[in-house]
């Protein structure tokens, strides 16, 4: 199993971002995707799932400005991030299973990507 977080950067306050998660060694199609962060200090939070039907969800400190999304073609995860704010900054990781925003159940994970929100 792999997953390669790819996209992140340093953005300013209220710029976007699309990270991407190339995943390998699994079923990607039928598996539940989920995206997490973890700022300096804090601990691992749930960010978005997506379901291999399609559905999705999100925490609600994104919700409105983040979009999950898969491309089961190229065994890609997606993030959109949009109207980004400094407390966004993180490492992001994409991580093969699901979570809530009481609790989260990771199978795998990559080795994340940073993202910077700072002007």
């Amino acid at each position: 199993v792999q997953l390669v977080e790819s996209g992140g950067g340093l953005v300013q306050p209220g710029g976007s971002l699309r990270l991407s998660c190339a995943a390998s060694g699994f079923t990607f199609s039928t598996s539940t995707m989920s995206w997490a962060r973890q700022a300096p200090g804090k601990g691992l939070e749930w960010v978005s799932t997506i379901y291999s039907d399609g559905s999705t969800s999100y925490a609600d400190s994104v919700k409105g400005r983040f979009t999950i999304s898969r491309n089961n073609d190229k065994n890609t995860a997606y993030l959109q991030m949009n109207s980004l704010k400094p407390e966004d900054t993180a490492v992001y990781y994409c991580a093969i299973g699901y979570g809530t925003a009481e609790n989260a159940e990771y199978d795998y994970w990559g080795q994340g990507t940073q993202v910077t929100v700072s002007s």
